[in-house]
């Protein structure tokens, strides 16, 4: 439900609230906005944002209000407790991000999807061989990826799981022979001893789409000190996308991932070692997938890294091998909304198309 600020601000009085930056801005007129109030930069990056959306769970349902940020700060004026959660607020938001598995966070990563199954939704098995599997990784990074991403269990919906053995004799070779390279490697699987054998290969990164839920990850995860990315999911692959359901799917989602983090740090894993992916497709239907990353600001309220990882999934329509607009399209808006790490297959022109994005965001 959209409301006027006033009206938003007395409704929600007592209850939750979430800001997400919006109106993102960059270059000279970004500084300029900054320099006169009227914008703040946003988590530690070259772009500021304006405006925001303010959103509230209350007995009514979920609450909305848009406003510019000078508009806010005069509203509330003789509001010292609500002026001090909006603050606190604001602060995650611009707060810059400590540095993530050795990478600065003031640039967007590429993180390359190397799937070495024979069931992979996107490439039907094509590196499910060896050394076609390597191969690939090494053309991933030649064409620009930061992080290559290797993967032995399909997670698609409906997917078979496989065992944890099965699962890393696909991916062992591969990440030796990558991480021999110097390649930065992360692991995509939701197994503990999957997360150790591949971290002792030489991956560098725990890439889990199950959050560290799974018996004996999150332990894992903090003895190794290993950078995390959690992932969320609505219920498990082989049942996910049967009539998933949210009272509204990014709100939904940052709730869960904020409970994430503070069980991680519990557990001894430190917010810097998070970065936080929202499961574009894993339990959302094609209307929550769109609502998800118009509001994907809503996680850098979260104080982490976001990584979003949309490429060539069905909500995009058509074929996979139709979804490359698609998916550049995706990277692009998620950059401009300030994310950190885009995961994708097609590496050199997802490069190309944030190169001209960053550049005619700061041209004068």
């Amino acid at each position: 439900m959209t409301m006027n600020l006033p009206t938003f601000l007395s409704a929600a009085t007592g209850s939750p609230l979430r800001v997400r930056p919006v109106a993102t801005i960059a270059g000279e007129i970004a500084a300029a906005a900054v320099r006169n109030g009227a914008a703040r930069w946003l988590a530690g990056s070259a772009r500021a944002f304006g405006a925001v959306e303010l959103l509230s769970r209350t007995s009514a349902g979920v609450i909305t209000t848009v406003t510019p940020l000078p508009a806010l700060m005069h509203a509330l004026k003789g509001e010292p407790e609500l002026r001090a959660t909006i603050d606190a607020a604001l602060h995650r938001l611009t707060e810059p991000r400590s540095k993530w598995a050795g990478f600065t966070l003031d640039r967007p990563l590429i993180m390359g999807i190397l799937n070495v199954t024979p069931d992979s939704f996107s490439d039907g098995g094509r590196f499910a061989d060896c050394e076609r599997a390597i191969a690939h990784g090494r053309a991933l990074i030649a064409a620009g990826a930061d992080i290559v991403d290797v993967g032995g269990e399909s997670t698609r919906p409906g997917a078979t799981p496989v065992t944890p053995d099965d699962e890393f004799a696909r991916i062992g070779p591969v990440i030796r022979a990558l991480a021999a390279t110097g390649a930065v490697i992360s692991v995509d699987t939701r197994h503990a001893s999957v997360m150790a054998r591949a971290l002792e290969a030489g991956a560098r990164i725990i890439n889990d789409v199950a959050a560290l839920s799974r018996p004996g990850t999150m332990a894992l995860a903090a003895k190794t000190r290993a950078p995390v990315a959690l992932m969320h999911m609505q219920g498990e692959p082989t049942t996910m996308q049967r009539a998933p359901r949210y009272d509204l799917a990014s709100l939904d989602i940052v709730d869960f991932l904020e409970a994430r983090i503070s069980a991680c740090i519990d557990a001894g894993i430190t917010r810097e070692a998070i970065v936080v992916d929202p499961g574009i497709g894993f339990g959302k239907t094609q209307a929550h997938n769109f609502e998800i990353l118009a509001r994907i600001g809503l996680l850098h309220g979260l104080g982490t890294g976001v990584l979003i990882g949309a490429s060539r999934k069905s909500f995009l329509g058509g074929s996979v091998d139709a979804r490359l607009p698609g998916s550049l399209a995706v990277a692009i808006h998620a950059v401009q909304q300030g994310v950190q790490i885009v995961r994708v297959h097609d590496v050199a022109e997802t490069r190309a198309a944030i190169a001209v994005t960053e550049a005619l965001a700061t041209a004068p």
